[in-house]
């Protein structure tokens, strides 16, 4: 029988981890999760869990890994524009930290989740990995910085793989309802109306079930050294997610659905390739915005509190910064 992977997955009771946690279990990975549990902890009682800040770790604590997957950090541009300083220290510092302890305790493959922002603004171009990344805001700086510390680090024996990742959408037991698609169900149902900043920006959308699919295929690969890959299920425009939503809204729930367009201009837009995935890891997407609303759908009751303030990371995190100031 093959050798099972022992990966440790750090910021593994987020939104990502609660979703690719369980699935490595189911996969022949045996799962650790390290996390300060800044959302709560929504993980299944068998996935082994551990309440600790990642800077509080240790070189000893990292012994015995096949494989690390970076999750923690800042998770959007609202949270890094709230606190820049955070921002760099906990997608910027902690990976590289973190890289470096790996690295000394003979993990082999190191994954870090990175972003599709590092592409900042451009114009009618579908980018790849080749593609110069220029981003003016926080956020893609303290990722594409976070990948660069970690590409430093890698060599014949530790394989570091970052993933620029699409916009994330779908179900988790840890939901978030922050996020791009899951935003315009989430008001198409309970408001009636979409609302657009922009709907001629461009985003890549990233469905968690393919999400998963991309972690495993990295950690059975031969990847060797340092490599930067695409992840996205599809690319579209903003205006034709919100059309989709409002079609399936009115399909499933027999509600009528505004669009309201501000016109605002944004400062990300962006389409990606994932050819490279496919070339190196096999990847090939299945979800489509269809079958990403299907599961938002089929799964509303454990969420439908929709203003509850665990559901937004801005609103989470504002309150924990500032607590940590009172307190200090």
């Amino acid at each position: 029988m093959e050798n099972k992977h022992n990966v440790l997955v750090l910021g593994g009771a987020g939104y990502i981890g609660t979703r690719l946690a369980p699935y490595l279990q189911n996969n022949n990975c045996n799962v650790t999760v390290v996390d300060t549990n800044w959302f709560g902890n929504y993980l299944p009682p068998h996935i082994n869990t551990i309440q600790k800040d990642i800077f509080d770790l240790h070189l000893s604590d990292l012994v015995g890994f096949d494989t690390v997957i970076f999750l923690a950090g800042l998770s959007n541009d609202p949270m890094a524009e709230f606190s820049p300083k955070d921002n760099f220290i906990y997608n910027t510092g902690m990976p590289a930290y973190i890289g470096f302890l790996a690295k000394e305790a003979g993990v082999k493959r190191f994954i870090f989740a990175s972003s599709c922002s590092v592409y900042g603004y451009t114009r009618n171009s579908t980018f790849t990995e080749e593609d110069v990344a220029i981003s003016n805001y926080p956020y893609g700086v303290s990722k594409l910085q976070g990948e660069h510390s970690l590409l430093a680090l890698a060599d014949e024996n530790f394989s570091v793989v970052c993933f620029r990742q699409g916009t994330v959408s779908g179900y988790s037991p840890r939901m978030r309802l922050d996020l791009a698609l899951n935003t315009m169900f989430k008001n198409a149902l309970s408001k009636g109306e979409i609302t657009l900043s922009n709907p001629k920006i461009w985003r890549p959308i990233l469905g968690l079930n393919d999400l998963c699919d991309a972690y495993l295929l990295a950690i059975n690969s031969n990847l060797q050294k340092g490599e930067v890959i695409n992840i996205s299920s599809f690319n579209t425009t903003i205006g034709e997610l919100a059309h989709e939503v409002k079609s399936f809204i009115q399909q499933q729930y027999g509600l009528e659905i505004k669009i309201t367009n501000q016109n605002v201009q944004d400062y990300r837009n962006y389409k990606v390739s994932t050819d490279k995935a496919l070339q190196l890891l096999n990847y090939k997407p299945k979800q489509d915005a269809y079958s990403i609303m299907l599961d938002l759908h089929d799964t509303v009751d454990q969420y439908s509190s929709f203003d509850d303030e665990r559901f937004y990371n801005i609103l989470v995190f504002k309150k924990i910064m500032m607590s940590q100031l009172i307190t200090n």
